[in-house]
């Protein structure tokens, strides 16, 4: 009993900080694009194509942060292709999800035989992100709270202040108002001018970035390499953050540390030996806690009222 409660410990929550971090991101992305009607399944595919991109620029420039800005630069232009389906040529919004995610796994294989000369791994930057660990003066030395928030890696900072961000963005600007409302009432906005068509791209677009941030983690700060789909169900985990979360960036958060809590459980009961059972049972912890909140929580939170349905001025008028 000694030894399981002993894994229990600062190593713990800080290993749950890491492995939140690109699926709160995600999730967030996921609340911002269903917010404004839009459902993205397509995530997948996005941090996939944003893990991929900023590994090829850090290798080819050996600068991560050029590397960040390829990731997300190139993921939102790849989360366009989803706005420009579903929105302008209305399309069934899962479908084009769906067939993003295959068309990056195939793209970035692709792009890899040609650019790197075979599929399957990238070599090793030489300069990660991960090397820019920075303790934040005096908060870093609180016990327990200082070494888990505040000696952190540069993409976790960013998401710290990405969760208020947005949060703010959404509840207190015109513009996040604008897009809760394409969600909820587009007819509505757009009778008073506001262009719906408008407000679901932008929150596509930055629903792209966050994915992209989320992917470059994985590749350059997290890791220091690209593998093919090494997002590893990160995106479809993000999207069921977000519902159990109840569309919102607070419930996305917090639901995302518990995917994180379970992963960085079960590497510390793999790695301790005190359980044994095969570690495939391990891996699924947090897919199981996926199916039990989604199952558990689904009926308590709303989604809005126009998520996934088609909206064109010329069908209202």
């Amino acid at each position: 009993m000694n030894e399981l409660l002993s894994i229990f410990n600062v190593e713990l929550l800080i290993g749950t900080i890491r492995l939140s971090t690109p699926i709160i991101l995600a999730s967030i992305g996921a609340t911002i694009c269903e917010k404004s009607g839009i459902v993205n399944i397509a995530m997948e595919g996005v941090m996939i194509i944003g893990a991929f991109f900023s590994t090829i620029i850090t290798l080819k420039t050996n600068n991560p942060w050029l590397g960040l800005l390829a990731g997300v630069m190139f993921a939102m232009v790849f989360s366009s292709i989803h706005a420009v389906a579903t929105i302008t040529l209305h399309l069934e919004h899962v479908v084009s999800g769906a067939v993003l995610n295959i068309v990056a796994l195939g793209l970035t294989r692709y792009l890899m035989i040609l650019i790197i000369g075979h599929p399957g791994t990238t070599d090793l930057v030489k300069k990660s992100l991960g090397q820019y660990k920075y303790a934040i003066p005096f908060l870093s030395k609180i016990p327990i709270l200082g070494p888990i928030l505040f000696n952190q890696t540069p993409i976790v900072y960013m998401t710290f202040i990405i969760i208020i961000a947005i949060t703010i963005f959404l509840n207190k600007t015109k513009t996040g108002l604008h897009i809760r409302a394409a969600g909820e009432h587009p007819l509505a906005i757009e009778t008073l001018g506001i262009s719906v068509s408008k407000m679901r791209y932008l929150a596509v677009l930055i629903s792209g970035f966050l994915c992209g941030l989320a992917g470059t983690y994985l590749a350059i700060e997290n890791g220091t390499s690209f593998t093919e789909g090494m997002t590893n169900g990160r995106g479809f985990i993000a999207l069921a953050a977000n519902i159990s979360g109840g569309w919102n960036p607070i419930g996305s958060f917090l639901a995302s540390l518990l995917f994180g809590f379970a992963d960085s459980l079960q590497f510390k009961l793999q790695a301790s030996k005190i359980i044994n059972m095969p570690s495939e049972i391990f891996t699924m912890f947090p897919y199981i806690i996926t199916v039990i909140l989604v199952a558990g929580l689904v009926r308590k939170s709303r989604p809005p009222k126009a998520l996934g349905l088609d909206f064109s001025i010329e069908k209202t008028s």
